[in-house]
């Protein structure tokens, strides 16, 4: 199915949702994903945003719809995220569901593998009852976790990408756990993903050396989507992401040839950014 999309080249995909929420009136501590049933209105306003200033495909509000971070409303809060999206995309863009990582250690004994299955296995099938193009499991850090989110999405029979967070070690080049983009690429393909990526992280300059070794270890598409820089706290708690849409765009290219599949941002990048990177995919592809 991926192969079928990319077949006329690398796709755009969305930039931030959680950043211009806040924008929107979002507090501190506030689930974004509760909007889906709260504020709809304003969560199909993002998702068309992205739509209109180019992206291929867009995510769901959903990243955070799991059973450990809400006690109901589970499901309803999933269906009514790919509904929202696949308005929004009023079928010019694809949409990719998005679940994120459960917040809890298997290391440290903070959840079992049978508790993490359960959960994941709980969203993936409601996302998929509402009939979104793929699941995508990002912002992972724990290779263990991305296997046991993996089992459980394939279930649903859709197509599965899985994207890691690469920020720790001398060279930024290791997940919070210690994977390195060669083994989390050779696992996931393995295991019968669709896709493998990296999201999030230290910064787009950082992302090109970490596409290019998901490229060299495996032979799926790779989904790129980082962040617009580090963060940066202001004084009164306003945070601030320095980088530029035209700075960002301006490392496409390398991620280009990289073998980036999928070009997108992550925290603090807007439709500005999907703006200023489109034409340049366009033009490279």
């Amino acid at each position: 199915m991926l192969a079928e999309w990319l077949a006329g080249g690398p796709l755009v995909a969305d930039g931030a949702w959680g950043t211009e929420f806040q924008k929107l009136g979002l507090a501190a501590g506030e689930s974004p994903d509760s909007w889906n049933l709260d504020r709809p209105g304003l969560v199909e306003q993002v998702a068309r945003g992205y739509v209109e200033a180019g992206s291929r495909i867009i995510l769901t509000n959903t990243f955070r719809a799991n059973r450990f971070c809400f006690s109901g409303r589970i499901a309803e809060i999933n269906r009514a995220g790919v509904e929202i999206s696949k308005r929004a995309a009023a079928g010019s863009a694809l949409v990719f569901a998005s679940m994120g990582p459960s917040g809890k250690l298997l290391v440290s004994g903070d959840v079992s593998g049978g508790e993490l299955r359960d959960a994941f296995s709980e969203q993936a099938a409601a996302l998929a009852a509402a009939g979104p193009d793929a699941l995508l499991i990002e912002t992972i850090s724990d290779l263990e976790e991305a296997r046991i989110a993996l089992g459980a999405a394939l279930e649903t029979g859709l197509p599965v990408i899985v994207s890691f967070v690469f920020d720790t070690g001398k060279n930024k080049d290791r997940t919070m756990m210690g994977d390195r983009p060669e083994q989390v690429a050779e696992a996931m393909e393995s295991e019968g993903a669709s896709g493998v990526g990296a999201n999030c992280g230290v910064g787009i300059e950082a992302a090109a050396p970490i596409c290019a070794r998901l490229r060299a270890s495996c032979s799926l598409p790779i989904w790129i989507k980082p962040n617009a820089g580090l963060p940066e706290v202001l004084p009164g708690g306003e945070i601030r992401y320095r980088a530029t849409p035209e700075g960002f765009a301006s490392h496409i290219p390398a991620l280009l040839e990289a073998g980036a599949s999928f070009l997108g941002g992550c925290c603090g990048s807007d439709p500005g950014f999907i703006r200023a990177i489109t034409p340049v995919v366009n033009q490279c592809a």
